[in-house]
C-alpha cells in the first residue's frame, strides 16, 4: 500500500484546506497591515513612522522563513502550522492591548515571525498524501492563500479600525490566527517519510553538485518582479495615468487577484496533465515577458482600450508560475529538505518584492509606467533561459 492510499481523498483535501486557511489567517496580518495605515496616520503619526511599523510583520515573516523551514524538516509541518499562528495569536493580542508604538513595534514583528511558519508547511503535506498527478493542483490551491488573505485583510481592517479602533483591528488576524492552530492540531497529519540511506546516516544535501534548486530560486525571484509590479502600482497607473476613479479602479484590481488565484489553479492543473512542472514554468515566463511588453507598449501609446484587458491578464500569466515552482522545490527537494528549500524559496520572492515599492517607485517618478513595465518584461525575459532544462522525476527519491 503507498503513502498516498493510507489516507482518505476527504482527508487529504482536508488537510489542504486547512493549510489554505492557516497561511490565509497570517497572510491578513503580515500582507495586511498596510490597511492600518488610515487608523495609525489618524492618531497624528507621521506616514513614515507608520508605513515602518506596518511593514514589521512581513520583516519578521522574512527573517524567520528558513529557520521554520528547519523546524519543518525535523519535526514535522503540523507542529509549525500549529506553533506559529498560535505566536500569531498570543503576539496579536498583545499588540492590541499596548499604547507604546516601540512595544507595538516589535509585538507585530514577533507576529509576523510566528506566521513565516505557514508560507513554507504543508509541502510535505501535499507531496506525501497526495498522488502525482493531483500535486499540481494542490498547490495551486495552497497558492490561493496569500491572495485571500490580502483580500480579508482588505474587506476587514479598514471597517472594523474605522468602526471600532486600532486594537479591534489587529484582533481580526490575531483570531483568525488562533483558530488555524487550533484546527492544524487536530485536523494535520504528517506523512510518514522513509528512512534515509537504510535508515543510517543524514539525507544528502539536495543543493549540493546540483544546480536545479539554485535555478528554480533564481527563475521565481526574477518573474516576481513583473508580479509585484502589477500589485504594487497598477491602481496607481490605473486612476492617476488610465483616470479611472478610485473605486472602479480598486475593484479591477480586486478582480485582477481572483483571476490571478485561478491563474494559479490553472497552472497547476496543466503540469498535472503534461507531467512536467519545469516545462509550463518556462513557458509562464515567456508569457510573462510577451504579457509586460504589450503592457508597456499600450501604457505609452495611451491604448488604454488594449491596455486594461492586458494588465487583468498579466495579472493572471505573473502570479502562476508560484504554485509550479513551489510544487517543484518540494518535490525536488525530497520529504528531509523541503521545509528549508521553500523557505528559501519565500525567502528570496519576498525580499524583492519588498525592494519593488522604493526602486520602481523612484524609476516611476523619473521615467513612468511604460519605462517600469519594460523593465519588468525584461527581467522576466532574463528567467526564461534560467529555468532548469531536461527530466526532473515528480516523484521525489526520499533518501537523498
Amino acid at each position: 500500500m503507498t503513502t498516498v492510499t493510507r489516507i482518505g481523498a476527504t482527508r487529504r483535501w482536508s488537510m489542504l484546506a486547512l493549510g489554505v486557511f492557516a497561511q490565509t489567517s497570517t497572510a491578513v496580518m503580515t500582507n495586511g497591515a498596510p490597511f492600518l495605515l488610515p487608523s495609525l496616520t489618524q492618531r497624528g503619526m507621521s506616514l513614515a513612522t507608520a508605513g515602518l511599523l506596518v511593514a514589521m510583520p512581513l520583516i519578521g515573516l522574512c527573517c524567520t522563513l528558513i529557520a521554520w523551514g528547519w523546524i519543518v524538516d525535523q519535526v514535522g509541518e503540523r507542529t509549525a502550522l500549529v506553533a506559529g499562528p498560535a505566536i500569531m495569536f498570543v503576539t496579536g493580542i498583545a499588540a492590541a492591548c499596548v499604547t507604546n508604538y516601540v512595544a507595538l513595534g516589535a509585538l507585530l514583528f514577533l507576529a509576523g515571525a510566528g506566521g513565516g511558519s505557514t508560507n513554507g508547511a504543508s509541502g510535505r503535506v501535499i507531496v506525501g498524501w497526495f498522488p502525482k498527478d493531483q500535486r499540481g493542483l494542490a498547490m495551486g490551491i495552497r497558492q490561493t492563500a496569500q491572495p485571500l488573505g490580502v483580500a480579508v485583510g482588505a474587506v476587514t481592517i479598514p471597517a472594523v479600525a474605522a468602526a471600532h479602533g486600532f486594537s479591534m483591528a489587529v484582533l481580526v488576524p490575531a483570531v483568525m490566527a488562533g483558530l488555524a492552530a487550533i484546527s492544524c492540531l487536530v485536523g494535520i497529519v504528517d506523512p510518514p517519510r522513509p528512512e534515509s540511506a537504510g535508515g543510517a546516516g543524514r539525507p544528502m544535501n539536495p543543493y549540493r553538485g546540483d544546480s536545479t534548486l539554485w535555478r528554480i530560486h533564481g527563475v521565481s525571484i526574477l518573474l516576481v518582479i513583473p508580479q509585484a509590479t502589477i500589485w504594487t502600482f497598477g491602481l496607481l497607473w490605473l486612476h492617476r495615468d488610465v483616470g479611472m476613479s478610485l473605486a472602479a479602479a480598486g475593484a479591477l484590481v480586486t478582480g485582477t487577484q481572483i483571476v490571478g488565484a485561478a491563474g494559479r489553479i490553472g497552472a497547476g492543473i496543466w503540469s498535472d496533465r503534461v507531467g512536467s512542472r519545469l516545462r509550463p514554468l518556462r513557458t509562464v515566463a515567456v508569457m510573462a515577458v510577451i504579457s509586460m511588453a504589450a503592457l508597456a507598449v499600450s501604457a505609452w501609446a495611451h491604448w488604454w482600450w488594449a491596455a486594461i484587458p492586458i494588465l487583468v491578464a498579466a495579472s493572471a500569466i505573473t502570479v502562476a508560475d508560484n504554485g509550479l515552482a513551489f510544487t517543484a522545490v518540494a518535490e525536488i527537494a525530497g520529504p528531509y529538505w523541503s521545509g528549508r528549500g521553500l523557505g528559501i524559496q519565500n525567502t528570496g520572492q519576498n525580499l524583492a518584492a519588498a525592494a519593488i515599492a522604493p526602486a520602481f517607485g523612484a524609476l516611476i517618478t523619473a521615467s513612468g509606467f511604460p519605462i517600469t513595465y519594460a523593465l519588468a518584461a525584461l527581467i522576466a525575459l532574463a528567467a526564461v533561459p534560467l529555468v532548469p532544462r531536461g527530466s526532473v522525476p515528480l516523484v521525489p527519491t526520499g533518501s537523498r
